[in-house]
């Protein structure tokens, strides 16, 4: 303890800094308005506590950006609503608090501090080496954790079957097939059928220069039924 100590000469260890006064007149530097300016929301009381985000009562930035299309459904990415999380715990830190032949469970992780409490899901993952035979029990294993396990000589459980997911098909375009064009061989035929019968298409002039249409019969046969009538 040095000589010179006593009540004069006690300082704190650090220096103190005086805190800023505020309204103690124009000369001061900060009186009048006390720093905060003229009116306004932000020179109210309770106005610096605002939460992130806040923008004045307008609407935010993150309400006003387009919602766009994304993995939003339960057995996506953790997104919206459908946020769910898990607890990672990997390969190297079994490998370093268990002994061969151990049953890892959720409680012996909590035991050995891997994880806080057994409330949320907690999913194995393969980073670092496995050398030693464990019987690990937990709610989700990564491809590679599972195939580390089981090359060590371990056995892994699951207490949550990880859900397929469905390959999406796209259904063919039924196609429109283009109406066929009608054959010229077959309306020649028709042709031939008609002139066989003793009917001249229509459109087409007898040999007398008439036209015969439909429900007219040939100057001819016209003089033969008058000749019956008389």
């Amino acid at each position: 303890m040095p000589d010179d100590l006593s009540l004069s000469t006690l300082k704190p260890a650090q220096k103190r800094e005086a805190r800023k006064r505020v309204g103690r007149g124009l000369g001061s530097g900060k009186g009048r308005y006390s720093g905060r300016g003229i009116k306004g929301q932000k020179s109210r009381s309770g106005s610096h506590n605002m939460r992130p985000g806040f923008e004045g009562g307008q609407m935010p930035i993150y309400m006003r950006l387009g919602k766009k299309r994304g993995p939003y459904s339960k057995d996506a990415m953790p997104v919206g609503p459908h946020r769910t999380s898990t607890v990672p715990v990997n390969l190297r830190d079994l490998e370093r608090v268990f002994e061969n032949g151990d049953d890892v469970t959720l409680e012996s992780l909590r035991e050995k501090g891997l994880i806080k409490n057994t409330k949320t899901d907690v999913k194995i993952l393969g980073t670092g080496e496995l050398k030693k035979k464990l019987t690990v029990t937990a709610h989700a294993f990564s491809a590679t954790a599972r195939v580390k396990i089981e090359a060590a000589g371990g056995k892994v459980t699951a207490l949550r079957e990880p859900v397929e997911k469905k390959k999406r098909t796209r259904k063919a375009k039924p196609k429109v097939e283009a109406p066929e064009a009608e054959a010229p061989e077959a309306e020649a035929a028709e042709a031939t059928e008609d002139v066989a019968a003793g009917q001249a298409p229509p459109g087409e002039e007898a040999e007398t220069g008439e036209v015969v249409g439909e429900g007219h019969a040939p100057p001819a046969k016209q003089a033969d039924q008058g000749a019956e009538e008389a």
